[in-house]
């Protein structure tokens, strides 16, 4: 049974530590957290987070000889001391609309640091971003033929001091990565997200017949995979369009991201990082050299790997359930402030708080407060026997939890910390009664 608990350990952050059988991360016992900042709570350890964005520095240095960069994706959480936490590790930030373009300059990014995606940019998404950001990707035509006639309606003059935004150009290789679920697959042939290699080609020719900049390719093929080969032949087909688009000098290239991360002892051990990085720069400089492109400045946006094992999430059991052989904990939280289960499957595990050093002499199922059959985060998980009022941390929950949270059932989102040096700080509040009903207007 210890083995487990180890195992499930190493899916927590690199500072987590047990000290008088009580789970401590940053120096903090989880215990004292929750008493100081009430549950649901979640707490994000930077040091993790810094070594997270190490290991992708350090493996670039070693593989690839050219100019590159790492991107945060501020869809897996944003806020103000995320943004200040980019801006720190001189990492980019992808965006999408203008509220977290907002987030990204209030947080201190400077606009070369931010490039802004999405499907179906508004208007005032991209008259934000021609203003805010440094880079759009380009999603499908419609948008390049907007950007044009706003770059039209605007004229230059409206961007002195400020350089007009570079353009990326998004293809759909038509390749999808091997993961746990279709809902996390975006580079398949029937993919909402890019454009086909003729549409590039006819967004080229858009493109500079307008004047616009365009210096670069991205693509994305999916979310959380672990094998890294179906990312060639998707590399092979940009980098053939590159040449035939006549890439030169300092231009960019981004083989999307997405690279995994354990949720669960069982899908242990981590994806290997360097695995990942070198594979893209293997056959990044071999493509380069077959087609006799200049080696682009090569960007890679590793999405929740940077910040997932980070987070923890700590909830407050309620009500226990046990009828027959199901055992229901019945947690203040759940689908609310983390809907990836409910939504494709996610898969979580979980420790106490406290009393580790217990037998892990019961399976449970681990459930939420709201009215959703679908509200249940874990499923047979061997716990020791819970009482109520006890405290479970879930690892793993830094991304796409707090991002994708609601207020179903009048949930008010969860306070969130940040562990640094020892010091425990409140960088989101939790929301109040007021939040919620402040944009309910009275109606007579």
């Amino acid at each position: 049974m210890m083995a487990i608990v180890e195992d499930r350990l190493r899916l927590f952050p690199d500072t987590t530590t047990i000290d008088r059988d009580e789970l401590r991360i940053g120096g903090h016992s989880l215990s004292s957290l929750a008493e100081r900042f009430g549950t649901p709570l979640y707490i994000y350890d930077r040091a993790t987070m810094d070594a997270s964005a190490g290991k992708y520095r350090d493996s670039l240095k070693r593989h690839y000889p050219g100019n590159s960069s790492v991107t945060y994706a501020g869809k897996a959480f944003l806020c103000r001391a995320i943004a200040r936490w980019v801006n720190q590790q001189r990492l980019w930030l992808d965006c999408t609309g203008e509220t977290e373009m907002a987030v990204a300059r209030a947080g201190g990014l400077n606009a070369a640091s931010l490039i802004v995606h999405g499907t179906n940019k508004s208007t005032a998404d991209l008259e934000y971003a021609l203003r805010q950001a440094g880079t759009i990707a380009v999603d499908n035509l419609s948008e390049l033929n907007r950007i044009a006639s706003i770059f039209r309606s605007m004229g230059q003059s409206q961007f002195s001091g400020q350089p007009f935004p570079e353009l990326w150009l998004r293809l759909q290789p038509g390749l999808a990565v091997a993961t746990h679920h279709v809902y996390t697959q975006t580079g398949q042939a029937d993919s909402k997200f890019g454009m086909t290699a003729e549409e590039i080609i006819e967004a080229l020719r858009i493109g500079r017949s307008a004047g616009l900049h365009i210096t670069g390719l991205h693509f994305h093929q999916g979310s959380n995979f672990r094998n890294p080969d179906p990312l060639v032949p998707a590399i092979e087909l940009a980098l053939d369009l590159a040449k035939e688009a006549g890439f030169e000098g300092a231009w960019h290239f981004c083989p999307g991201g997405g690279w995994g991360i354990a949720y669960h002892e069982e899908e242990l051990p981590h994806p290997d990082v360097d695995l990942y990085v070198r594979v893209i720069a293997r056959h990044v400089l071999r493509s380069c050299r077959a087609n006799g492109l200049s080696l682009p400045i090569l960007h890679l946006e590793p999405g929740r790997s940077l910040a997932a094992r980070a987070g923890v999430a700590i909830y407050r059991v309620g009500a226990i359930k046990r009828r027959g052989r199901r055992t229901w904990l019945l947690a203040d939280g759940g689908l609310a402030d983390n809907p990836r289960p409910a939504l494709y499957g996610a898969k979580y595990s979980c420790l106490p708080a406290a009393g580790l050093g217990r037998e892990l002499g019961e399976s449970v199922s681990i459930a939420g407060p709201y009215c959703e059959s679908g509200d249940v985060m874990i499923e047979g998980l061997r716990l020791p026997r819970m009482q109520e009022g006890e405290l479970i941390a879930v690892p793993v929950s830094g991304a796409y939890h707090l991002s994708m949270s609601s207020n179903y059932n009048g949930a008010r989102r969860p306070a969130v910390v940040w562990l640094e040096r020892s010091q425990a700080r409140l960088i989101i509040r939790r929301e109040t009664l007021a939040d919620l009903s402040q944009r309910d207007l009275p109606f007579a």
